[in-house]
């Protein structure tokens, strides 16, 4: 699905953020298997978060008609009993739901685990008795699906912790994850100098109070109040969520560009 997502997106921005319907059918037709069709990918996309809808006149991706401060953003964070998903799992969620610029809702959670490392203990401060009865993985990784929707995926280093679940996602059968990716850690190195942007030097670097570092919920509001912060300081040309996500991957090079257009 990464591959279906990728060349969709390029050909929505090619079409500022529209396609017909005969263009979209030329893409996911190169996706679909004997017991798929094109209304099954539609409806495969919605269910991993991709922001896809359809209109009268075709479809539309719907970051490049959302202002950037309205967007619905999930600011996740995870908590890990190792650090490659195919020999370890999630012990530890926690979730921030954000929309016009407000914390709306929360998600947090430990989830069962059998085996917890003493150096992982010595990290968070996750007892293996924490873990005692909590949620299943497939319960937990779940209700993280359905608390997610199509919201902008956030997360600070976000390549480890979308890598991460999208992998245990496909593992439970939920699917790959389709939502627009965001790292605060990007966004923030083109916003505001600091000497380093690790999620602790920034809380201290930033005023942020966070008593509990190396906890999911914990840095998952850290992270939040990170990407508030860049928030202050776009360029003006940043109108669309679309606009957003390039800028946050975006080198000095097309910044310069972006500017001079206004």
């Amino acid at each position: 699905m990464r591959t279906l997502f990728d060349e969709l997106t390029i050909s929505f921005r090619r079409n500022h953020g529209r396609l017909s319907p005969e263009a979209y059918d030329r893409i996911v037709k190169k996706h679909c298997s004997l017991f798929e069709d094109s209304d099954t990918i539609f409806i495969l996309l919605q269910a991993t978060g991709y922001p896809i809808v359809e209109r009268v006149d075709g479809y539309a991706n719907t970051t490049f008609f959302t202002p950037y401060h309205k967007q619905r953003y999930c600011i996740v964070d995870i908590e890990t009993n190792g650090s490659k998903p195919d020999t370890s799992q999630v012990i530890e969620i926690g979730a921030v739901m954000v929309e016009n610029g407000e914390v709306i809702d929360k998600l947090e959670t430990f989830v069962d685990c059998a085996y917890l490392p003493e150096h992982i203990t010595k990290i968070t401060g996750i007892e293996p008795e924490d873990l005692i009865g909590a949620p299943s993985r497939k319960e937990a990784l779940t209700r993280l699906r359905h608390f997610m929707s199509d919201a902008v995926f956030v997360a600070h280093n976000a390549n480890f912790d979308h890598s991460f679940l999208n992998a245990s996602f496909d593992r439970f059968g939920l699917g790959s994850i389709g939502n627009p990716r965001l790292c605060t850690i990007d966004l923030a190195k083109r916003t505001f100098e600091s000497e380093r942007y690790g999620l602790a030097y920034l809380n201290e670097f930033l005023g942020i109070e966070n008593h509990t570092h190396h906890r999911a919920y914990s840095d998952a509001i850290s992270a939040t109040k990170v990407m508030f912060k860049s928030f202050e300081t776009l360029p003006e040309y940043i109108a669309n969520t679309d606009d957003l996500l390039k800028f946050s991957i975006s080198s000095k090079k097309e910044r310069r560009i972006s500017k001079e257009r206004l």
